[in-house]
């Protein structure tokens, strides 16, 4: 029987997200791709009672998560039965809706068809009532943008989902969604991009001063660059890393000699902040506040521990920036 630690509320700073009443932890977690039937049972149960024991309150899913699709939130639904049962209004559970879930013209993209066909499925899986927040996961091409957040605005009067966001839209389609959901009477809470010291399109791009003129908040996945801002590849490749693997999200040809050569610049300056270059990545896109929460991905408790001690310091000075800029540019 699970209890959850009296004190994991002490150390992790929540930060409100956009306008909204809702605050979420600096970190959360990804139910990415260590929450399948591959991967030990003790183990995703570890991670989690970690999590929620050092006040990671926010646990971040989609349909589509696993492998296979739909096995991270079944997954869930049994530890939510298990352990988190009394918790449940203590946790931030989200779910998305957009890619290759079942086969035919309605198993993916943005219809309202799909997406609200989509939440009825991941709501049966986790065995929930509700989530706390829903995702349009990408923007559909030759759907308009009217009909998918109508179907996102159409979950929250029904009850299935208490806020709303997108993810992987550009500023443009963000303003757009912003002002149609606006109308309809149900803000956009919240947008999820990529971002890291090594990604830096939200920047460039103008997403997050569009964020901070909607006053919508962010939650960026992959800011550890699919493990490349850890210390696994400092040395190169090593065996059973990603790089080393068939996967699509990192391959070998990624991680070249001048790449191996700026991620070890980049630990020389996390060390001279008293951190591990993981630490020091979650840190950056948390700097300044403009980015509500970072997703981490663990494969063990004891990895999730390390990236909640990124929290520790999340100030940078003006010249340690220049110095990061000036690996990262270079």
């Amino acid at each position: 029987m699970y209890t959850a630690h009296p004190d994991r509320y002490a150390d992790m700073p929540y930060r409100r997200t956009g306008r909204s009443g809702l605050k979420l932890p600096a970190l959360s977690l990804g139910l990415w791709h260590n929450f399948g039937p591959d991967r030990p049972v003790e183990t995703q149960r570890a991670i989690l009672r970690r999590a929620f024991d050092l006040g990671v309150t926010h646990f971040d899913l989609a349909n589509n998560y696993g492998p296979p699709p739909g096995a991270a939130e079944s997954a869930l639904g049994e530890f939510l039965k298990s352990d988190f049962a009394a918790y449940r209004d203590e946790l931030v559970i989200s779910t998305k809706a957009g890619y290759l879930m079942w086969p035919g013209p309605y198993g993916e993209w943005g219809s309202r068809k799909y997406v609200l066909s989509s939440l009825d499925q991941s709501l049966a899986r986790m065995g929930l009532d509700y989530v706390d927040i829903f995702y349009s996961h990408r923007p559909d091409p030759e759907t308009p943008l009217e009909e998918t957040m109508g179907a996102l605005h159409s979950a929250v009067q029904q009850g299935k989902a208490l806020y709303v966001g997108i993810s992987n839209y550009s500023a443009e389609q963000t303003r757009e969604a912003a002002r149609i959901l606006g109308e309809l009477g149900t803000p956009l809470l919240i947008h999820q991009p990529r971002y890291s010291m090594l990604d830096r399109r939200p920047e460039d791009e103008g997403l997050l001063d569009a964020l901070d003129e909607l006053q919508v908040g962010s939650i960026v996945f992959s800011p550890l660059e699919q493990g490349l801002l850890s210390a696994r590849y400092l040395d190169g490749i090593p065996e059973g890393s990603r790089a080393a693997s068939d996967s699509p999200f990192l391959n070998s040809d990624a991680v070249t000699e001048e790449l191996v050569g700026r991620l070890r610049d980049l630990n020389d300056i996390a060390k001279s902040r008293g951190q591990t270059l993981a630490q020091m990545a979650l840190a950056w896109v948390l700097r300044g506040g403009r980015v509500t929460s970072a997703l981490v991905g663990a494969s063990s408790p004891q990895q999730l521990e390390d990236s909640v001690g990124a929290i520790a310091n999340l100030d940078f000075g003006a010249e340690e920036l220049a110095r990061i800029d000036a690996v990262v540019k270079q």
